[in-house]
């Protein structure tokens, strides 16, 4: 266990004590500390803090028959007691935390997703601020926002904010002079500091802007750019102008998506625990300027704990992390001494932080929320097998036979060149390794993914027995091509089809779409939905063949190309080309111009290929006269 710097005015010199047939032979001061259970071998096996600790140790050999199961287990098994006095009670939290993760005691309720939250920082020390995205903060100066539910969310507000205002993207800290601006600057997404002379109040004005947007006061943000678009019309800077209007309606456009959840416009984390046997499922809600921006789930299970007890180890522990702390955090949980607890998390923090169980308001509604996610993120994390799933997944389709035996099918080519098609089988929701087949596509010319899919689909039905259920990567389009192309090999009535296609994140989708012949609109099922996972998995395995398959073909192609001929052209530019293009005809059909296009080719080489493939054009037409 690694030391703490801020545990160095700490007597850590622990004081032995027996446990006999469950009888204390000591007992500690009542001073404040840590507590420390061993079991006969010295294993800790808990560790608890207390503002007295004699008051707090003999509660557990007093309880007797109110003793909880946990209690009861771990005082029959407990056959020593270790203790370590601090000077105050906030050092007994930061030393117990401690103690938890280097020992993590089996009757210790432990968080153990350690992961940190992403989060955005904006450095005020740098010339010309830009943003970046961390998982740490640091007391150095820089704006942190944050937390971020996922690197997704983060990801998302980013492009949002590089579509609206045009910080620099640079992804060096300090500014690199340039001779020519680079195409965010082209697209109007930067004001170009690097090769422009940018007025260093404007780039900051950019920025509280962006402060702003990040801090949730759209309203305000909104209200300034309005008042700063009426300000350049008037001085008939029409151009300005413009720009600042279409700032503001993309703004009204993310104002309108955002869901308010707290009228007072208040930082909140809400927490919400359900249980259920020794399964607890604990929900934290993050609520930013009072908008719902995200949320995290956790589940806690084999513990005999109480749902007090569980509330009280995870606020001890994921606030003991360098995250963002608000001002309050909601519980849905009455715990032992809350008022304790906030005062250490208010020491950690530099501000006060309250610890509230509400009992009425809004605030009440806003726990009733943070519990119904817990409720049913609990229902699921039931563990289902196969059999389960393939039964859901009928039910969940509206199919008529079972369907124990799916295949899916998945198109790789690079523009039309060099088209492959893979079939994944998977029998009782299981990979079914013998039933994988590649195909390649020899009957369509072009970029035709339908014409492609249906060839594939075909090609396998005549030579494979029909799945029960097929699944095609694609959308609707290629559910209506492939279902009709394949009337002449099987019965449609036999065989169910449906195809999954990814989510539109532009559109602001966050679920894998399902087409389902007959039905107008897809099936969108919740992104943790066992049947999506399902589906999702066997259209990955596809792809991932697909693509496999695809990369070998290309390697093959390359090892024999007629690029080898060629003077100036290596395995790296040979690469380049057929990933460009696809295949040796197409390179070969390509202007001088379009291979420069290509990574590492010059225009004078560009040159030497067109001639070299003009050449050997002349000497195949020579060879046919």
């Amino acid at each position: 266990m690694q030391g703490n710097n801020q545990l160095q005015n700490i007597n850590l010199a622990p004081n032995g004590i027996d446990i006999e047939n469950g009888v204390l032979r000591s007992y500690p001061p009542s001073k404040p500390g840590v507590y420390i259970f061993k079991d006969a071998s010295g294993h800790v096996i808990y560790v608890g803090k207390a503002k007295n600790l004699k008051k707090r140790v003999l509660s557990y050999f007093r309880a007797g028959a109110d003793a909880s199961q946990k209690t009861a287990s771990m005082i029959n098994r407990a056959r020593g007691l270790d203790y370590i006095l601090t000077a105050t009670e906030n050092e007994a939290f930061i030393l117990e935390s401690s103690l938890i993760k280097g020992y993590m005691p089996r009757y210790n309720v432990i968080l153990r997703d350690d992961k940190q939250y992403p989060c955005i920082r904006l450095d005020l020390n740098e010339t010309y601020p830009r943003l970046n995205i961390v998982r740490r903060i640091k007391k150095d100066g820089a704006v942190y926002f944050g937390p971020f539910s996922s690197s997704h969310s983060v990801r998302e507000s980013i492009r949002l904010i590089d579509r609206i205002f045009p910080l620099r993207k640079c992804k060096t800290g300090t500014l690199r002079k340039r001779i020519r601006p680079c195409l965010n600057f082209q697209m109007g997404r930067c004001l170009g500091p690097c090769s422009n002379k940018v007025p260093l109040s404007a780039y900051m004005e950019i920025v509280a802007q962006v402060r702003l947007f990040l801090e949730g006061r759209n309203r305000e943000l909104l209200r300034k750019l309005e008042r700063d678009m009426r300000r350049l019309s008037d001085m008939e800077d029409y151009e300005g102008a413009a720009r600042i209007r279409d700032r503001i309606i993309a703004l009204k456009k993310t104002v309108e998506r955002q869901h308010v959840v707290s009228a007072s416009l208040e930082d909140l984390d809400v927490i919400g625990i359900a249980f259920r046997e020794d399964i607890y499922q604990l929900v934290i809600q993050f609520i930013r300027k009072g908008y719902l921006t995200g949320s995290r789930n956790y589940s806690f299970k084999n513990t005999s704990s109480s749902s007090s007890e569980v509330m009280e180890s995870f606020l001890k522990q994921y606030y003991s992390k360098s995250i963002f702390l608000p001002k309050k955090i909601l519980i849905s949980e009455d715990i032992e001494d809350p008022d304790s607890i906030a005062e250490w998390i208010s020491g950690m923090s530099g501000k006060k932080v309250s610890i509230i169980r509400p009992v009425r308001g809004e605030k009440v509604r806003m726990i009733d929320m943070a519990v119904s996610n817990a409720e049913d993120a609990l229902l699921r994390t039931e563990e289902k097998t196969e059999e389960d799933i393939i039964n859901m997944t009928r039910s969940t389709l509206g199919l008529e036979k079972m369907p124990a035996k799916i295949e899916c099918m998945d198109i790789s080519n690079l523009q039309g060149g060099m088209a492959v098609g893979t079939v994944a089988s998977f029998i009782d929701g299981k990979p079914n390794k013998d039933g994988y087949r590649n195909y390649r596509i020899r009957g369509v010319e072009g970029i035709n993914d339908y014409e492609m899919m249906s060839e594939l689909v075909i090609r396998h039905l005549k030579v494979s027995e029909p799945p029960d259920l097929l699944v095609l990567d694609g959308g609707k389009g290629h559910l209506l091509t492939v279902t009709k192309a394949i009337k002449e090999v099987v019965d449609c009535k036999k065989m169910n089809v449906i195809s999954i296609a990814k989510a539109d994140r532009k559109k602001g989708e966050t679920s894998d779409k399902i087409f389902i012949k007959g039905r107008k609109n897809p099936l969108v099922l919740r992104s943790d939905h066992p049947v999506l996972l399902l589906l999702m998995r066997i259209r990955d395995e596809a792809h991932r063949r697909a693509i496999s398959y695809h990369r070998k073909l290309r390697d093959e192609t390359m090892k024999r190309s007629l690029l080898d001929l060629i003077p100036g052209i290596g395995t790296s530019r040979k690469r380049n080309l057929l990933n460009r293009f696809g295949d040796i005809d197409s390179i070969s059909r390509a202007k001088p111009e379009e291979l420069a296009l290509v990574k590492g080719i010059s225009l004078p080489l560009a040159q030497s290929i067109a001639s070299f493939f003009l050449m050997e054009t002349r000497k195949n037409s020579d060879k046919m006269e």
